[in-house]
């Protein structure tokens, strides 16, 4: 391998890590900070249960910019709860929601979304920058529902902590339960809970790999291809 040949594969390989370098993937969120994925990701929602004289629809919401869209309802109450205040307000399934309880969803690759609850004329997104910053959903694995139904009189100051729930997403499942902000604001994030699952994988979602490698071999055949064609000239010559 002359001395010619070794520096230019050299220089290629160079730049082709640089290119893998320059194209990290893009991370996957779901939590307070919004919800994407870098492929699309079918996802099971479970309802579990709501807390609160409303009655309330939770949806899926796309957002561009700054401004959600609703494309997909959820879950709505038929009515604000099974039996007035009752238990603190406490909704069902067959009760106060109808139906299965459970809802199929593909969140589209590269596109950005909030779940959202509109509760009487309040409106709180799972994305605390839409409610001009105020966290208003917590995300977390089973401990977070058990948390939360322990004494449900209680302002939930730790359970309001819990921001990401990407990890129990594709392992068991996430809880993501909300506050919408009536009954004096009184954050409890017990308000309407629900259950979500990457359906057919119980891995997180694995990150794509960059193209550091194959840009690195295709430089090295075309440059092996070229110095044969060199050669052959040289010999017919």
């Amino acid at each position: 391998m002359n001395t010619k040949f070794l520096s230019a594969l050299t220089a290629t390989a160079v730049a082709t890590a640089l290119f893998g370098a320059a194209a990290p993937a893009k991370a996957a969120s779901f939590g307070t900070g919004g919800i994407s994925f870098s492929r699309d990701t079918d996802t099971i929602f479970t309802f579990i249960e709501t807390h609160g004289g409303y009655r309330s629809s939770l949806g899926i919401y796309e957002v561009n910019g700054s401004i959600p869209s609703l494309v997909k309802t959820l879950f709505t109450e038929v009515k604000g709860s099974d039996n007035g205040s009752a238990n603190e307000w406490k909704g069902t399934l067959g009760n106060t929601v109808l139906g299965s309880g459970k809802v199929a969803f593909t969140f589209l690759a590269d596109k950005v979304y909030t779940l959202g609850l509109a509760s009487g004329g309040l409106r709180a997104y799972s994305t605390s920058s839409l409610n001009s910053g105020t966290q208003k959903a917590v995300f977390g694995g089973p401990s977070l529902f058990d948390a939360l139904n322990k004494d449900t009189t209680s302002n939930f100051k730790a359970a309001g902590e819990n921001t990401n729930g990407l990890s129990s997403l594709f392992k068991g499942g996430s809880i993501i339960s909300f506050d919408d902000g009536g009954n004096g604001k009184d954050r409890d994030f017990q308000d309407f809970t629900v259950s979500a699952k990457a359906a057919g994988t119980a891995e997180a979602e694995p990150v794509p790999e960059p193209m550091t490698m194959t840009g690195l071999a295709l430089g090295l055949g075309g440059l092996v291809a070229a110095r044969r064609r060199r050669q052959g000239n040289n010999t017919a010559s």
